[in-house]
């Protein structure tokens, strides 16, 4: 039985004006499910869009804020370069799909990156001190750079780290795996089984919702239930900024 100490995060991934249908989608679940979410911006070129072009979603973003919504800066645009060793990018290519943006960096490469995402955000109304690199992947040196940058938190794949005490608040990210196969049914299994128990347990529970999981049957189905049995286990929906503050 739950003592009550247990958190839960949803975190909505890929936030941009190319994915502007998904994330109202998923923001309207979490309304109705009456839970806060962390909104991860790229704020750089994907999809064919950029985020200084499109006003009217950055307002949307500041209104979720306003709402309780956290924003977070998600890489600068999401897709790996042919920097680093060589068994970095394959790691990056494997975890993330090539959009590991921040694995292989070195400190005056992430630096400029995140120089040029805050500037963005900041021009938007969208300033934070949050940062999640895509795939949760970071070098150390880019990890520096965002702690010179001044910003106070960051994410990976095991939980969510304060970057001015480096304390690792400890929680594994859940997320499916979408394209069909055995890949896509055994994440789905696994994201509900595991969010499930860890809320049980009192933990930190965290799920990652992409774009893409919207394209595939089910998938929504099972991220909307998961939320429902973790809030019924007895965590507590949260941002990743106050998980920091706490």
């Amino acid at each position: 039985m739950a003592d009550g100490s247990a958190r839960l995060v949803v975190s909505v991934h890929d936030v941009a004006p190319a994915s502007a249908d998904e994330t109202a989608r998923w923001c309207a679940d979490a309304d109705a499910l009456g839970i806060p979410v962390s909104l991860l911006v790229i704020p750089g070129p994907w999809r064919g869009m950029c985020l200084d072009d499109t006003p009217d979603f950055a307002s949307q973003l500041q209104k979720r804020r306003a709402g309780g919504d956290e924003i977070v800066a998600h890489g600068w645009a999401h897709a790996a370069g042919p920097e680093g060793s060589a068994l970095r990018r394959t790691v990056g290519r494997l975890v993330a799909r090539g959009a590991a943006e921040f694995a292989a960096l070195d400190e005056y490469q992430a630096g400029e990156r995140i120089s040029a995402g805050r500037a963005v955000m900041s021009r938007a109304g969208l300033a934070t001190t949050g940062f999640t690199p895509p795939g949760w992947l970071a070098s150390p040196a880019a990890e520096r750079a965002l702690r010179r940058a001044g910003f106070t938190h960051t994410t990976n794949h095991f939980g969510v780290k304060d970057l001015r005490s480096g304390r690792l608040h400890r929680g594994f990210a859940l997320s499916h795996r979408p394209g069909g196969g055995w890949t896509e049914q055994f994440g789905e299994a696994m994201f509900s089984r595991v969010a499930q128990r860890n809320a049980a347990r009192g933990g930190l529970v965290r799920l990652a919702l992409h774009p893409d999981d919207l394209r595939q049957p089910g998938l929504r189905d099972t991220t909307l239930r998961t939320i429902e049995r973790a809030l019924a286990a007895g965590a507590t929906a949260t941002t990743y900024d106050a998980v920091v503050a706490r």
